[in-house]
């Protein structure tokens, strides 16, 4: 008899990729259970090629409607991923078991407001992965998974002759102003790699892209910001030599494809748990501050007005994996 179990995550894109080892190894280490997933529809394309989900559903309207559907189901568990006031009231909906994840907002606004750390030293997936203890569920160590539909999958002669040969990826964009570097300092960045560069970002991120390409010649920089969807700009991260990226979903992704990555951080911090998941990665981040982290998320600009966690960033780092005669 299989056992029916809902997972949800309503968002937001790293978030639920980071979900995917739940899933993964609910199905492998647990054939006998049924996967459903519910997330919102605007997240769709992450999870609509996963194999290991069964059936998902989106949340497109009001909680009570989706409750409503879910209630047809008769799940027999509820792993709650998100744990808010919405997936409280699906749950309740439901009246089955639940499991939810510790979502630590008290270390956090600890951290934030008094600079005291009280986080465990534990990364978010695993934090996700106890939801699964009871059903006997470990962690399989095989990191996280995206999957890109072939359609979205990017030809190499589709890129410009000069990065052919290979390139490396730098996702400019972020969700808060906070969270990226200021433009003047992507371009310092850009011609520290001094490699062919693919700058991936949204539609808001283009003006900058157009910036830095110009800045720097289209010989190193071709501009992919919202030229892209982003399973297009996930399988750009997966042809890539390597990766930079602020703190956000495609720094993810690089991860489940086992990039290495150059992870830049400003108002938040990785003690928050979000770092790059089991990959190789070289943290950039200002610890001189004594005002890091100023918000769990992020800021349109910094409270204090001078946003050393960016303008002092330092480069002062060697890529010893982008030799010039591993490009010939």
């Amino acid at each position: 008899m299989s056992l029916k179990v809902l997972i949800i995550r309503f968002s937001s894109i790293g978030d639920i990729v980071l979900t995917t080892p739940v899933v993964r190894c609910l199905k492998t280490q647990r054939p006998d259970v049924e996967i459903h997933y519910l997330t919102k529809s605007s997240y769709k394309y992450l999870l609509t090629d996963n194999p290991y989900i069964d059936h998902l559903h989106l949340l497109d309207g009001s909680i009570w409607g989706i409750a409503k559907q879910l209630r047809k189901e008769k799940f027999d568990l509820v792993i709650d991923l998100h744990q808010n006031l919405r997936t409280l009231q699906i749950k309740a909906a439901l009246g089955v078991q639940a499991i939810s994840f510790n979502k630590l907002n008290w270390e956090k606004w600890l951290y934030v407001n008094w600079k005291i750390n009280a986080l465990p030293n534990v990364h978010i997936v695993d934090r996700y992965l106890n939801t699964l203890q009871t059903l006997g569920v470990v962690n399989d160590d095989r990191g996280l998974d995206y999957f890109i539909p072939y359609r979205d999958i990017i030809e190499p002669d589709w890129l410009p002759e000069s990065h052919q040969k290979g390139f490396v990826a730098y996702a400019i964009g972020g969700q808060h102003e906070t969270k990226k570097l200021p433009l003047n300092r992507m371009i310092e960045l850009c011609e520290k790699i001094n490699f062919p560069i693919v700058l991936l970002g949204g539609k808001e991120d283009a003006a900058n892209g157009d910036m830095i390409e110009k800045a720097i010649g289209k010989h190193f920089i071709y501009n992919a910001c919202g030229k892209c969807n982003f399973n297009q700009s996930a399988s750009l991260i997966q042809q890539s030599k390597l990766v930079f990226s602020h703190d956000t979903g495609l720094m993810h992704v690089a991860a489940a494809f086992k990039k290495k990555i150059y992870s830049i951080w400003g108002n938040t911090v990785p003690e928050f748990g979000m770092y790059p998941y089991q990959t190789q990665f070289v943290m950039l981040e200002n610890r001189q501050l004594t005002c890091r982290p100023c918000s769990k998320i992020g800021h349109k600009r910094c409270p204090k007005g001078h946003f050393k966690c960016m303008t002092e960033l330092s480069f002062a780092f060697e890529i010893k994996e982008l030799k010039r005669q591993s490009w010939q």
